[in-house]
């Protein structure tokens, strides 16, 4: 069982304990025999249990109130110690509408949130472009204004949810001005005329991701979120509330990679004696016990933040999924070393960790991308500005 005395640190408040023990509980009972054979099929159903538990209740926003970053962490943190999968699922339910519920109309809201928080409607965040990662400012998808709607022509991919998603938020230029201040958010329904899949994308570990094509797609002046031109700033704003969130989902790989470890080292015999006997073996599991500590602290310094009132944690959130995305990989690295051969088996509970670490220290900002974002912040504050 995963260290849980963290529960106990001044990041939290009094509920949070009982809300990440009753999760537990849950995704022990519900989590331990996904069918991975179908990626869409096994998403679909972990949103549908996800929504019937109540447990996507918190990847919105209710009218007038913020997010529990705290709340989203530890449900990451929880899902992904027991399956990848349901931590995307769940991910994507807050990704994919964290727009609408920062900044969306009250009509929008009511169309959409209430589905998706249920898990009567999947969620997908149509951000990026072939040419356009983490330089968001590059995009050249269009959204052209024509009377009372819209038209959308351009291409995303690496879009999550792509494929099986009911509704897209999408970001397009609206030639308001050049790099990031032409950019504009839109809600727009999977089944709108002219948006198809052109290529399903197959990962290491397999999620539901594609390449969208939006030709002369026609949306109403009505699926704009918020105002024309602010685009960039929605999207960033989302982005400062779930990027700790892929922190932490980081956190929970790391914790099973490490609970995985024990159990490897204190049953394996070699030379008559426990693995965990070896000076050696012991250095590396304290390594990891010390990085999974450092990501936690970051991790939930940088939700606290955000739940007592920061307008921003660019600093924190960055720190926080720089760190423990990285030091992640390097715990799991380690578990499967300390598996030898069995480390490498496919389907190996450690093996499969392995695999779907690699892509957190790239999607919501690469890894160098937040020592950009973090020297930049550092040194902004040096200068008073």
């Amino acid at each position: 069982m995963a260290d849980k005395s963290f529960l106990s640190w001044p990041f939290f408040a009094d509920y949070h304990a009982d809300f990440a023990n009753g999760l537990e509980t849950w995704a022990g009972a519900n989590l331990n025999h996904i069918n991975h054979a179908d990626t869409d099929a096994a998403c679909r159903k972990l949103v549908t249990d996800l929504g019937d538990a109540g447990w996507l209740q918190h990847t919105c926003a209710d009218e007038g109130e913020c997010f529990d970053v705290r709340a989203l962490c530890l449900t990451r943190e929880t899902l992904a110690r027991h399956d990848g999968l349901a931590d995307f699922a769940f991910a994507m339910q807050g990704l994919g509408m964290g727009a609408l519920s920062l900044f969306g109309s009250p009509e929008q809201k009511s169309e959409w949130l209430p589905l998706t928080r249920t898990g009567k409607a999947i969620a997908g965040f149509a951000l990026t472009e072939p040419q356009s990662g983490s330089d968001v400012a590059n995009s050249t998808m269009t959204a052209i204004l024509d009377g009372d709607h819209y038209v959308l022509n351009g291409e995303k991919t690496w879009i999550s949810n792509g494929g099986i998603a009911d509704v897209y938020t999408v970001f397009a230029r609206t030639g308001d001005a050049p790099g990031a201040r032409g950019l504009s958010a839109f809600v727009m329904a999977a089944n709108t005329s002219g948006l198809e899949v052109v290529e399903r994308l197959h990962t290491i570990a397999p999620h539901p991701l594609a390449t969208l094509r939006f030709t002369d797609c026609r949306i109403p002046v009505s699926a704009l979120i918020g105002a024309q031109g602010a685009g960039f700033k929605i999207a960033m704003s989302v982005l400062d509330v779930f990027r700790s969130t892929v922190a932490a989902a980081a956190l929970g790989f790391a914790r099973r990679a490490l609970d995985e470890a024990l159990a490897r080292v204190t049953t394996r015999q070699v030379q008559g004696a426990p693995l965990a006997n070896l000076q050696m073996v012991q250095g590396h599991i304290a390594d990891m016990a010390l990085d999974i500590d450092a990501a936690a602290l970051l991790v939930y310094r940088a939700a606290w933040a955000k739940d007592n009132g920061a307008a921003r944690i660019t600093r924190e959130a960055a720190m926080a999924k720089l760190f423990s995305t990285d030091q992640a990989q390097q715990v799991i690295d380690k578990a499967v070393q300390l598996h030898g051969g069995d480390g490498v088996r496919s389907g190996q509970m450690v093996e499969r960790l392995y695999r779907e670490i690699r892509a957190l220290r790239i999607y919501e900002g690469a890894s160098d991308v937040q020592r950009v974002v973090i020297a930049r912040q550092v040194m902004n504050e040096f200068s008073g500005g």
